[in-house]
């Protein structure tokens, strides 16, 4: 139930630490899964003190037993390895400090971790976190290289000799973590997390030698794999050897197999690129030279044939057609002048013969009336009336008589 609480009407700390405990002491046992990072077995004491730690956050909690407890355990289980422990909450009033008491300690067998591990991996697998169309393609040459690697370690120096020894102007921006134990991920992840933030580094390497399952635990942990899922800036992983697959792999934009095989594959070889660029220009210019003198044989194939040697061979012999096209339109043009004078001539002469100017040249005349209508029987004419008669030289007045 609710405290009636006031500035006037505090509670002492004794009572709110009594409390807490009243609290918690009604709570049940509980199996609680961590990591041991401390472990203190006192000689003579019948109790053992641990400290239990998530392997995925910066959270401990500490853990007392029955040194009979632990003894059941002992052989198998050490700091730093994962169990499981049935205990309920306690509360240590004088000092207001939480602890667990265990009754149980179950260590967790690498059956068990890959069994757990698989059915992580089906889940992430599920949600799209290693589908092949959020792999990024890596920069061909990165202005600055981010590295997630345990200090002074061998796949630090082989990222970084190897690196070097292909491009020697490379650039590292180098983080040191821990890369197993308890406090790998919490590392890990925030070292992965600043390099990603960084304006400078385009790719990021998070490289690691090999070791047992349990060593490479800390890259198969569900918040190091979202955190990497989450990167803008593509990431590679070279965890181990070839053999080693932590989820850190599947989730990477490039799996290296091994922290060399990272360093070859992040930066080229600039003796490579050099002798590449080298060959490039070769074939270049085997091929400019082969079109040169395929142009050059086409062109002296030209200037071979007859109207390229004798260029004015080709006009003179038009020249002789047109003289000899002029010369027949001027026969074809005269046949068909004469002939058509022929013909004007005869068509003339019909008419001529047909003409009446050429009947009234036989001495006939035509008779007019003054209305100029023409006379062709006596019947239209009477005695008295003036006419015109019209003769092949001209006309003139004639009277009807009778």
């Amino acid at each position: 139930m609710a405290l009636n609480t006031s500035a006037e009407a505090p509670l002492p700390v004794g009572e709110v630490s009594r409390l807490i405990g009243g609290w918690i002491d009604r709570l049940g046992a509980v199996w609680v899964e961590g990591q041991i990072t401390q472990l203190s077995r006192r000689p003579g004491a019948g109790v053992v003190f641990l400290t239990l730690r998530d392997p995925s956050y910066d959270i401990s909690v500490g853990v007392t037993c029955y040194r009979q407890v632990f003894d059941a355990v002992a052989d198998v289980v050490s700091e730093g390895a994962r169990v499981v422990v049935l205990a309920k909450p306690e509360w240590y009033a004088p000092r207001g400090q939480l602890s667990l008491r265990a009754a149980e300690i179950k260590p967790v067998g690498i059956g068990e971790l890959l069994a757990r591990l698989e059915q992580l991996k089906r889940s992430l697998g599920a949600e799209g976190l290693f589908a092949a169309d959020r792999k990024r393609a890596l920069p061909f040459l990165p202005h600055r290289v981010g590295l997630v690697c345990g200090r002074a370690s061998a796949a630090e120096r082989d990222v970084l000799e190897n690196a070097r020894r292909r491009w020697p102007h490379v650039r590292f921006e180098v983080r040191n973590v821990a890369v197993q134990g308890v406090h790998a991920v919490t590392q890990v992840v925030q070292a992965v997390k600043e390099l990603d933030e960084h304006p400078e580094v385009d790719v990021i390497i998070v490289a690691r030698g090999g070791g047992s399952v349990e060593d490479l635990l800390p890259f198969s942990d569900e918040q190091l794999v979202r955190a990497v899922a989450g990167c803008t800036t593509p990431v590679v992983s070279a965890i181990g050897h070839e053999p080693d697959a932590p989820l850190l792999d599947l989730v990477a934009d490039l799996r290296a197999s091994t922290p060399t095989d990272a360093a070859k594959k992040v930066v080229p070889d600039v003796g490579e690129e050099l002798e590449r660029v080298a060959q490039l220009r070769r074939r270049a210019l085997r091929t400019v030279e082969g079109l040169l003198e395929r142009e050059e044989r086409g062109l002296a194939h030209a200037l071979a044939r007859p109207s390229m040697e004798h260029p004015q061979r080709m006009v003179e012999q038009r020249e002789d057609e047109v003289d000899a096209l002029l010369a027949r339109s001027r026969r074809v043009l005269g046949h068909l002048l004469d002939r058509a004078d022929s013909e004007l001539s005869h068509t003339r002469a019909r008419v001529v013969s047909l003409s009446p100017a050429a009947t009234m040249e036989r001495g006939y005349a035509v008779l007019q009336r003054a209305d100029g209508g023409v006379v062709r029987s006596p019947e239209e004419v009477a005695a008295g009336d003036a006419l015109r008669a019209r003769v092949a030289q001209g006309e003139f007045a004639v009277r009807v008589d009778d």
